[in-house]
């Protein structure tokens, strides 16, 4: 992956829009990002690493989200340019927008993160996430690509699992693990087995013989069933004929009984019938205007009630009125003096006005008294400093020139010689080293090589012939064990009787056991040699195999140290060439140069320094004396305008003669005096105000009495009259329908009957006696000789042959139904026992073979194997760098579970674990591992440039540590490698030429400048 481009809106200490160019940055293979601490340097990081996966690096993605957007803004917009793919060949646009929500500030709305892709010139989005597009997941991207602040030594402190795990995941060694697949296969093949088998055991009474006998019995069954059913037929014609008979005599029995049932009912019915016809004269005529007298009797004791109340109040509510008026007058003289009071609080008012003008005016006057010497006092301050600056900057003008890119250039150079010559004389020793140790395995192969016998012409050879040897001493052993089993049988044989094994009855040669025995004794010893002597030559086979590949690979090394040491002497010549045009032909030259350099250099630095310093001082000291100036002005306009304001006032009060008494008391005095007036007016006001509506009230509650009195001597005398004539009504009725005993009406008054109820049930009785007596006439008229003639007897034994009959018909349909089905299963039954016994024997064989891959593909065995080689060739990879940086002090290594430790040649080349290193030490262990890491995942993606970017760790190296990591951050970009690294440190500012420089502006945020 190799950014382009990144736009950062929003994001923590960024409030308005900036840009990364990175394809400017890039260019230069080494490239820095520089920034005061706090500036804004790590969030271009994190920006990268939430474009591409959409989570943030510092705070949780869901309830801390809201954190990480600018204070001053309400977005977080970031858009990311990169190329990725095989060969970095394709461009893509990842873009991440989050809005704080309307409502809280606090939350911040859901993110929309999607993915375009370059085609042609358009960008087509894609449903492609990161991990997709570039490879890996985004805790192996912050391990290889980019590396997060405290990230770091994150793949050292990772536990030897999660390191093999990280390796398999980013170099796709689950490739390597069948024993899944064959696990599942075998299961799978292991169930089908046991299915068929379970299957093929329930198929084992299945024969065709069985289906025979089921075909005989089938067709037997099949004529009796026939017979049955033609009986029951005939059976069940009778039986119909003789139920409608029966039916026809019980119906008439049940007739005969409801008519008795209706007879005996029939006086109960018309004293109901009388009941009935008075319960209904009654409640036509006379309940009404019974109901009636008792409603106007009820009014009128009503009417009566409130007459007298009436004419009680009408005398209560005179005296009442008149004792309302009366107060009334007096209230209304103690309200007429209200203006007068309110004019003397407003009078009042103005005199706390002034009182509290005149405080403020008191305390700005105090204010200019103190500012006028303190800015006399900052004048002085600010001449002195100017003349001071004049200075300086005289002698500044006097200094030599001092070239800064020189001196930067000539000690990069002084170094670059220094560290290429200590490496030569490293590669000589170790050039001579080689040289002794591939001469002594050379002549250790030779000793291998001449303990073959001069039969076998090479110890492979040998190793063979020992085999076949070997397998002949086996053969001879099993023959004689044979022998020795036949011969335990010997005492069995008899003359004249068979043989138990060939079954001769001559025996003329039988074995002896003594002899057999002796002879596998001698044979089993000298298997025993033969396996002894072949583990002793595999044993110098493989030696000779470990020390042929230690031989190659010293010779390799050998070639790769010859070669980096005519690449170092090219590169001092090089270094040399470019020296010699300043007149540097030696190393003596070259120091002396840049230590006069330096010095002219560090002069000029710290008078400008110091000049910075006094510009600042007075930048602050003229800021300062402004703001104090201005507070003057102010204090000065501001105690003249509250002098004109207390004149003002003390125009507008009305009566001073009343008011210059207050003058001399205290706000509370006055506030006190204003709110109990004001007090006294509101009360008067309000009682007024009360009273008449009081009174108001009380006058028309009088009116409205006195036309009640009215009302209810009308109403009295109205209910009177009509209650009389519901009297005279109620007797003419009475007498009329023949009603003589008044208590017998008034409790058919109360009797709670139901008048349509009953109706319907005489009607329903007169209904029933008529139609029960035509169908006891019809019956007899038309069914008589039959009922005569019908026996229950007789049904009930002709029911029973029915159902016995019907029985012995569904047995047999039963049987032949399940003879039929039977017949049926059987035939299937056999035809799938054939295809099962097929099927098994295939599976069987499948299952035998996977056995045999299971064995060799359990567990993870292979998977961890392959992933500690890549362990260990990364660990080989780092070590280049590593020992290069420890000046081969250390060499790391990784144990046979994935731990990493370290050699120290310090202390007799003693191993140790990582994390025992100091934490500069530690930093250069990881930046090494990393960039191994980071080489690998290049060659894994096919690409010819591959992209690293590290904000950690540079603050804790000394000076020759830091020159030392440079200088392998410099080398990186001759393998085609883009390197950036985030820094406060300044050494690394001076020594990298293109670099982001990033400030952070008060009012504006985070901003992003270039060195070029």
């Amino acid at each position: 992956m190799i950014p382009i481009r990144l736009e950062i809106e929003g994001l923590y200490s960024y409030r308005d829009r900036q840009v990364i160019e990175f394809d400017s940055l890039t260019a230069a293979g080494l490239f820095g990002i520089f920034g005061a601490v706090g500036s804004g340097k790590s969030a271009i990081l994190e920006g990268v690493l939430i474009a591409l996966y959409g989570h943030p690096e510092r705070v949780s993605a869901s309830g801390e989200r809201a954190s990480m957007v600018n204070l001053q803004h309400s977005e977080v917009d970031l858009k990311l340019t990169f190329r990725s793919g095989q060969n970095n060949a394709r461009t893509y646009l990842a873009r991440y927008h989050a809005k704080r929500n309307k409502k809280d500030a606090e939350k911040i709305e859901t993110a929309a993160h999607v993915f375009y892709e370059r085609i042609g010139e358009e960008w087509q989005a894609t449903d492609k996430k990161a991990e997709e597009l570039i490879g890996m997941s985004k805790e192996n991207f912050k391990q290889t690509i980019i590396i997060p602040q405290g990230k770091f030594r994150e793949f050292i402190d990772q536990k030897p699992l999660e390191r093999a795990e990280m390796m398999q995941q980013l170099f796709g060694l689950d490739r390597f693990d069948l024993s899944a697949q064959t696990g599942s296969l075998l299961k799978a093949t292991r169930e089908q087995k046991i299915r068929l088998d379970t299957q093929l055991q329930g198929l084992e009474d299945i024969s065709s013989e069985l289906r025979e006998a089921k075909e005989q019995e089938f067709t037997h069954l099949s004529q009796e069933k026939i017979q049955a059913s033609r009986l029951y037929e005939d059976l069940v014609a009778g039986l119909k004929k003789m139920e409608g008979s029966r039916k026809s005599f019980l119906e008439l029995q049940e007739l005969r009984l409801l008519q008795e049932r209706l007879n005996a009912q029939l006086p109960e019915m018309a004293e109901k019938r009388q009941l009935y016809r008075d319960f209904l004269n009654a409640k036509t005529y006379l309940r009404p205007i019974f109901d009636r007298m008792q409603d106007l009797e009820k009014d009128l004791e009503k009417y009566q009630i409130s007459l007298t109340d009436c004419t009680r109040f009408k005398g209560s509510f005179a005296e009442e009125i008149e004792k309302l008026l009366q107060e009334e007058r007096d209230l209304q003289k103690i309200n007429e003096l209200r203006p007068q009071r309110e004019a003397k609080i407003r009078d009042l008012k103005k005199v706390m006005e002034i009182q509290a003008l005149s405080g403020n005016q008191s305390q700005r006057q105090k204010e200019v008294d103190d500012l006028l010497p303190s800015l006399e006092s900052q004048t002085k301050e600010i001449q002195a400093l100017e003349q001071e600056i004049n200075t300086l900057e005289g002698t500044q003008a006097q200094l030599p020139n001092a070239d800064p890119s020189l001196l930067v250039d000539l000690k990069t150079s002084h170094h670059q010689l220094q560290v290429q010559q200590k490496r030569l004389d490293e590669l000589k020793l170790i050039l001579q080293e080689g040289d002794v140790q591939l001469a002594n395995s050379t002549e250790l192969l030779t000793q291998l090589t001449n303990k073959a016998p001069s039969a076998a012409k090479s110890l492979e050879a040998w190793l063979e012939l020992q085999k076949s040897a070997v397998k002949q001493q086996e053969a001879l052993r099993e023959n004689l064990l044979r022998t020795q089993g036949l011969a335990a049988h010997t005492h069995l044989l008899e003359s004249g009787l068979p043989c138990p094994l060939c079954g001769s009855a001559e025996h003329p040669q039988p074995l002896q056991s003594g002899e057999s025995t002796h002879a596998l004794h001698d044979a089993e010893i000298a298997l025993q040699q033969a396996i002894e002597l072949l583990e002793e030559i595999r044993g110098l086979v493989q030696q000779k195999e470990r020390e042929e590949i230690e031989r190659n690979n010293r010779k390799k090394n050998q070639l790769e140290k010859l070669t980096e040491q005519q690449s170092l002497s090219s590169k001092q010549e090089a270094i040399w060439q470019k020296l010699q045009p300043l007149g540097l032909v030696e190393e003596a030259q070259l120091v002396e140069r840049i230590d006069v350099l330096s010095k002219a250099h560090q002069s000029a630095e710290e008078l400008q320094n110091q000049l910075q310093g006094l510009r600042k001082t007075l930048t602050n000291k003229r800021s300062g004396k402004e703001k104090e100036a201005e507070h003057l002005q102010q204090a000065q306009l501001a105690n003249q305008d509250l002098l004109s304001r207390i004149a003002g006032k003390k125009q507008e009060i009305k009566d001073q003669e009343f008011c210059d008494p207050y003058l001399e008391k205290s706000a509370d005095t006055i506030l006190k005096a204003i709110t109990t007036v004001e007090q006294n007016i509101e009360v008067a006001a309000t009682s007024l105000i009360g009273l008449q509506k009081h009174l108001q009230e009380k006058k028309i509650a009088q009116s409205k009495n006195e036309a009640d009195l009215a009302n209810y001597q009308q109403l009295v005398s109205t209910n009177q009259d009509r209650l009389t004539s519901a009297k005279k009504d109620f007797e003419t009725q009475r007498i009329t329908h023949g009603f003589s005993d008044i208590a017998q009406l008034l409790r058919l008054f109360q009797h709670d009957l139901d008048a349509e109820k009953t109706d319907a049930e005489l009607r329903k009785f007169d209904q029933q006696v008529v139609s029960t007596q035509a169908r006891i006439q019809t019956l007899i008229a038309t069914e008589g000789e039959e009922m005569e003639r019908y026996s229950a007897e007789a049904f009930a034994a002709l029911q029973q042959e029915v159902a016995a009959a019907q029985a012995q018909e569904k047995m047999l349909q039963a049987q032949v139904t399940l003879l039929e089905q039977q017949r049926k299963e059987i035939s299937a039954r056999l035809e799938e026992k054939e295809k099962l016994t097929t099927i098994f024997l295939a599976v069987e064989t499948r299952e035998s073979h996977l056995r045999e891959l299971e064995k060799l593909f359990s567990g993870k065995g292979f998977v961890k194997y392959v992933s500690s080689i890549y362990l260990r060739e990364l660990c080989n990879t780092a070590n280049k760098r590593f020992m290069t940086l420890t000046k081969n002090s250390l060499r790391l290594e990784i144990d046979d579970s994935n731990t990493f430790w370290v050699i120290d040649y310090l202390n007799g080349g003693k191993k140790r674990l990582l994390k025992t290193l100091s934490g500069g030490q530690t930093f250069q262990a990881s930046l090494c591992l990393a960039l191994a890491l980071a080489e690998k995942v290049k060659a894994l993606n096919q690409a010819d440039q591959s992209f690293f970017f590290l904000d950690e760790g540079f603050g804790a190296l000394d000076k020759n540590s830091l020159r030392v990591v440079f200088e392998t951050l410099k080398a990186l970009r001759h393998e085609n490698r883009v390197v950036g690294i985030i820094s406060h440190v300044e050494e690394l500012q001076q020594e990298i030429g293109v670099y982001a420089q990033i400030e952070l502006d008060p009012e504006k945020g985070s901003q992003i400048s270039y060195s070029y």
